[in-house]
């Protein structure tokens, strides 16, 4: 019997730490899916001009 209870604490720790890495795993994804977003709403706000853009090499002959 006192196998048998080990085995059920056990059992349920590792399903508390798998859901633990999982929100953890979630959290990161938010913030980098935030971040993302933050920065593309940033550079289409920092657009200087809608014309052509420069060439910084000259064109070989």
């Amino acid at each position: 019997m006192y196998e048998y209870e080990l085995q059920k604490f056990r059992s349920a720790e590792l399903i508390r730490r798998a859901e633990q890495e999982r929100l953890a795993r979630e959290a990161v994804r938010a913030r980098r899916a935030a971040r993302r977003e933050a920065t593309r709403r940033t550079a289409e706000g920092e657009s200087h001009t809608s014309g052509p853009r420069r060439h910084w090499f000259t064109r070989a002959a």
